[in-house]
Formats: structure tokens, C-alpha cells, sequence
């Protein structure tokens, strides 16, 4: 007999990825608005991944109708308060467990950049832009990565900022692996101010002079997402584009605190993602006469993956409550970027060995997933750098090269 718990598992938009029903945490219309984006990504994005994937192109004419689903802060989803964490969480989810690139290119915008702007803009740059990030009007991508220096950025920022006689700014530097830049119509650069060291924030146009933009070839993961490397030579920027709250790498870090639970929320998305089409291929690839699913062996495989994606999610939705609170430490959000990638690693693995030969091509969906995993693993801190922010914690004492 079917109970009405059971029942209701069937009826619930995340299903047997949401063991624990997380979900259930989400009022009626954040499940409306998740449902809605769920169709888009059924019915228009999925039919072209697998092609754009492999040409190492973003399908840009999925862009403005993701956009025009409001997303960001759905209007009517709440009446004086904005969407709530937990359906932001749950949106980078659905993005991710369709395809990191879509979940990538959209956190760009409504995570990375959007936290620049509420960080570290003040409260009148911010009334001027914060409605044109959300409507996608201002489109913008966060620019902190430079060609020789990634895991110590804090210290080794190379690009430089100095004050001309006029008031304005010069910038001279690179920043690489910086996706969707050639979309943007601002970048937010990262800069090291030659008069105090300290590290300061620009909004520079895409195409003032002195700015060139190549796109990173030859990529193996995050195919869809196009990266650039960027040259600023020179670059002239008033003052009105400096973000007026970034005055020492402190505020940037108080960014990166923030965003990566957007990236621990990617991992958890990859990790069901790659479960369920796993899940769909053993339940239906037939061999010795009986499906794959039916083997002990394959059953053990699909247990741990779900125990990986149920893990990730418990971590992820805990932490989000966290950062409702107001409670935002380092460690506990590199714990969850930690974990969930390393979650997610195993899970992709598992889904490419269960589906076999198969399990190389783009036709089952866990190849992508597969080679996809590897980018999220390394970006927003590797593992080894997050291993070391939980250990500082522990301990008191910084394990970090000095």
C-alpha cells in the first residue's frame, strides 16, 4: 500500500535527490517559481547542451528568456522582503543539476557580481545600481583572478590602480578565467592602489580603451562557459566606478565568504545531476538479461551517490540558514565548498562508471557532468586552500605559506 507520505515524495519537484526533503523548507511559490525554471530548462535549454558543449560555445539565445523568468528577486514572491536564501540555494540547484555552464553564467550575475555590488558599493552607487544587476540591465562579471596568481591572490594581486592628477584611476594589469566577460557590459576589477597597497574595486567598461578580451581555448571543462583573459593597459576609470566599500582585501574576502556557498551549491547541483541521469540509464540499459539497476553491485554505486548528494544538501541548506541569521565565518563556508566537491567528485565518478562506455559520451549526460566537476572542484578555492581556512579554525595557528 502507498501511504500518503510516499505520495507526496512523488509529487515534490526534487524527489529521490532530496531524500531528507529539504524542499520541503520552501513556501508554495518558491516551488512555483523552481517548477517555472524547471520547464525552461526541460523543454528549451537541455535539447542543446550536449551540441553546444561539444562546439565549446554558449548557447546565447537560452540568455534573455532565463533572464525574462525574473529569477533573481521574483516579483509576488514575497511582499516587503526579498527571496529568501534558501531559494536562491535551491535556484543555483536547479541550474546546476541541468548543467554547471548555465548555473556558472547565471551566479556570474546574480551571485559574484551581484555580491560585489551589495559588498562593496555604498548605499547611493548601490541605489543606482543594484535594480540594473537584477534586471540584468547592468550586466557585470567579478574579475579577481590574474594569469600568476589564483590561490594567493590576497598577497600577490599584481594589478595596479593609481590616482592621476584629474582624480581618476589608471589601471594596468591581466585577469584571467573570467566567464562571461565578453557578454558583460562592466567588469568589476580587483586593484592594488600604488599609493597605501591596498586593494581597491572598479566597474570598468568592457570597451574602454585599453581593454582587450581573449577567449581561453582548449578548454576540457566548463566548455559552454566562455572565459577570457583580460589586458587593461592604461585603463582610465572615474572615481564614481571605484566601489567606495573595498578599501583592503578584507572587503573582498568579506565577498568570497559570501559567494561560496552560490559555488557549494553548484557542487550539490552537479552531484544530483549526474545521480539522476545515472539513475535513468541503469534503470533502463539491459544486460545478461535483466537491466544494470537490478545488480548488486550497481545498487552499491547508486546508495553511495545519493548518500553524497543527501550529505551535500544537509550541508548546504544548514549553511544557508546560517548566513540567514546573519552568521558568515570563513570556515564554515569553506567547509561546505570543501565537502560538497569532494562529494561531488565521487558522485560524477560513480555515474560515469555505472553507465559504462556509454558513460564517455555526451548522449548520457554524466560525461558532462563528469568533465564539468573538475572546474567547479578548483574554482571560488581549491580544496586544498579551504582545507587550510577549516584548519586555521581549528587549530589557531595558519598553516598558509608565508
Amino acid at each position: 500500500m502507498t501511504t500518503t507520505a510516499e505520495r507526496a515524495l512523488g509529487s515534490r519537484l526534487y524527489g529521490t535527490p532530496d531524500w531528507y526533503d529539504a524542499e520541503s523548507l520552501l513556501t508554495d511559490g518558491e516551488r512555483q517559481v523552481l517548477a517555472r525554471l524547471r520547464n525552461f530548462l526541460d523543454t528549451q535549454a537541455r535539447p542543446l547542451l550536449a551540441e553546444y558543449w561539444e562546439r565549446g560555445e554558449f548557447p546565447e539565445q537560452l540568455a534573455r528568456p532565463l533572464v525574462d523568468l525574473d529569477l533573481m528577486e521574483p516579483a509576488g514572491l514575497t511582499e516587503d522582503a526579498p527571496a529568501r536564501g534558501i531559494y536562491h540555494g535551491f535556484r543555483i540547484f536547479e541550474l546546476a543539476r541541468t548543467d554547471a555552464s548555465l548555473a556558472t553564467w547565471y551566479t556570474a550575475q546574480a551571485g559574484l557580481f551581484r555580491t560585489a555590488i551589495r559588498v562593496g558599493a555604498s548605499p547611493q552607487q548601490q541605489a543606482e545600481w543594484m535594480p540594473k544587476v537584477i534586471d540584468f540591465s547592468l550586466k557585470g562579471v567579478f574579475s579577481l583572478t590574474e594569469p600568476e596568481h589564483g590561490s594567493d591572490i590576497a598577497g600577490g594581486l599584481a594589478t595596479t590602480a593609481r590616482r592621476d592628477a584629474d582624480g581618476s584611476w589608471i589601471l594596468d594589469g591581466a585577469k584571467r578565467w573570467i566567464g562571461g566577460a565578453a557578454t558583460a557590459d562592466v567588469l568589476a576589477v580587483f586593484a592594488r592602489d600604488t599609493a597605501d597597497g591596498q586593494v581597491k574595486a572598479f566597474l570598468v567598461d568592457r570597451t574602454a580603451e585599453g581593454v582587450t578580451l581573449e577567449k581561453i581555448q582548449g578548454k576540457t571543462s566548463l566548455r559552454m562557459m566562455q572565459n577570457a583573459h583580460i589586458t587593461l593597459a592604461g585603463v582610465r576609470v572615474p572615481e564614481a566606478m571605484r566601489l567606495q566599500n573595498v578599501n583592503s582585501f578584507k572587503d573582498v574576502a568579506a565577498m568570497l565568504r559570501a559567494m561560496r556557498s552560490d559555488v557549494a551549491w553548484i557542487a550539490t547541483g552537479i552531484a544530483a545531476g549526474a545521480f539522476e541521469a545515472a539513475l535513468a540509464y541503469v534503470n533502463e540499459r539491459r544486460q545478461f538479461g535483466r537491466t544494470l539497476g537490478s545488480f548488486q553491485l550497481v545498487q552499491e554505486k547508486l546508495a553511495r551517490m545519493l548518500g553524497n548528494v543527501t550529505a551535500s544538501l544537509s550541508l548546504v541548506v544548514r549553511l544557508t540558514d546560517q548566513q540567514a541569521k546573519g552568521i558568515y565565518r570563513d570556515q564554515d563556508s569553506a567547509l561546505a565548498k570543501m565537502q560538497t566537491s569532494l562529494f561531488m567528485r565521487d558522485t560524477v565518478a560513480l555515474a560515469r562508471e555505472v553507465v559504462g562506455g556509454n558513460g564517455i559520451t555526451l548522449a548520457a549526460d554524466v560525461a558532462r557532468f563528469h568533465a564539468d566537476a573538475e572546474a567547479v572542484y578548483s574554482y571560488e578555492g581549491t580544496h586544498d586552500i579551504n582545507a587550510l581556512i577549516i584548519g586555521r579554525a581549528l587549530t589557531g595557528e595558519s598553516a598558509f605559506t608565508r
